[in-house]
């Protein structure tokens, strides 16, 4: 390290290129893949869609794939199936993208947010415990980060309560959970294929599950609640061109282009999964060892594909707060993230009624916490540039 002194008490940047916290890494491959859909007779409701669901159940060991819109389409859809609604409450926790908790008041459902353990910042199973409710319908714990959740007490709480588990899995594809795929774990799954996440799809959603009547549900609610199926028609078929709407639900379809985005990105998923384990592996072993920070615990059982990398302070050993944390690293070159203030904080959540203080842990979390750049296109000096920029700000502004 030339310059031991951060750019933010006067010293030489680490880098004059921005780094973000976040980046898509689209190869030929994955153009080719598009480029033959747009070729093709379909550009939505066509064959990559099916393909890529099997690939999907192929990956993680569900029987059933449903690729929708985008990750807050599947989470809507699987509540739907799940038979939410006006009355319910689901259970969720408070660090997460506000999509996680708006599923249920889509359907009219009350959100009710349990607090995080303070190690593994995980939906807390204890804390889940004492929000049930004889209303409570469903837990929707979030894979935070890209580590599974603790999905064998949330599935032995859903047993005892007779609820189902929503696992949204959106940060954490390619984790497996005491050696099975996240994806195969839960009564349903959903995974986003967002761009800043691990598989990309420019956009896109899928639920997961073994249950074949869900899987039913699942398909009728990302089509408007129209359904081409005799079995769950009310009157007889007037010929091959009809259908019936049979529920209410909205336009969730995905194009071909981006399930052949999503096909075509599945098969690096090894290779991406190995690539962003070795740069945390780098961090934590770099970070680890500055008193000013500590670095995210693993949940027990989780071998981990990382979607965010959560750097947090030590505000015994840090003189900085969060934001001035912020401000160095920008200095340095680096652009970091923060994930998440808790849902209950935003002002729509307020207005319902919602107040601060509600999750101390994860009010806690939010305060002390930044998300560092990973991504599987970080070169080595990339890297290496977030390990120097982190370590001379906590060296220097340690006590």
């Amino acid at each position: 390290m030339q310059n031991t002194t951060p750019a933010y008490a006067g010293g030489t940047p680490v880098r004059t290129e921005k780094i973000y916290y976040a980046h898509q890494m689209i190869d030929q491959a994955d153009i080719d893949a598009v480029a033959a859909v747009m070729r093709s007779d379909f550009l939505t409701a066509g064959p990559a869609i099916e393909e890529t669901e099997k690939k999907l159940c192929e990956l993680t060991g569900a029987k059933y794939a449903v690729l929708c819109a985008n990750g807050t389409a599947a989470l809507h859809i699987a509540c739907l199936a799940a038979g939410i609604k006006e009355g319910d409450e689901v259970i969720t926790t408070p660090i997460t993208f506000a999509a996680s908790a708006n599923c249920a008041l889509y359907c009219g459902a009350t959100p009710v947010f349990a607090d995080i353990d303070p190690e593994t910042y995980q939906l807390d199973p204890v804390k889940v415990q004492e929000k049930i409710t004889e209303k409570t319908k469903a837990i929707i714990p979030v894979d935070f980060g890209g580590q599974a959740a603790d999905i064998d007490a949330f599935l032995k709480l859903a047993k005892e309560h007779g609820l189902l588990i929503i696992e949204d899995a959106s940060h954490s594809i390619g984790t497996k959970y005491h050696g099975r795929a996240v994806g195969s774990l839960s009564d349903m799954t959903v995974f986003s294929f967002h761009p800043v996440k691990t598989i990309c799809g420019g956009e896109g959603g899928a639920v997961l599950t073994d249950d074949e009547d869900l899987c039913k549900k699942l398909r009728l609610y990302r089509t408007h609640g129209i359904t081409r199926d005799p079995a769950m028609m009310r009157h007889e078929p007037h010929g091959p061109w009809y259908y019936e709407q049979v529920a209410l639900s909205t336009n969730y379809r995905i194009t071909d282009m981006q399930a052949a985005l999503i096909g075509s990105q599945l098969n690096k998923l090894p290779a991406f999964a190995a690539r962003r384990k070795e740069i945390c592996a780098r961090y934590d072993e770099e970070f680890g060892k500055l008193p000013a920070f500590r670095v995210q615990k693993e949940t027990e059982g989780s071998d981990t594909v990382r979607h965010l990398y959560i750097l947090r302070i030590d505000p015994e050993h840090f003189t900085l707060s969060r934001r001035e944390l912020y401000d160095a690293l920008l200095a340095e070159g680096i652009v970091p993230n923060v994930h998440y203030l808790p849902v209950y904080r935003m002002p729509y959540y307020e207005d319902l009624g919602y107040k601060v203080g509600l999750c101390p842990e994860a009010e806690r979390l939010y305060d002390e916490m930044l998300t560092l750049p990973l991504y599987a296109g970080m070169t080595d000096q990339d890297i290496e540039d977030v390990i120097c920029a982190v370590t001379r700000i906590g060296e220097y502004y340690g006590r």
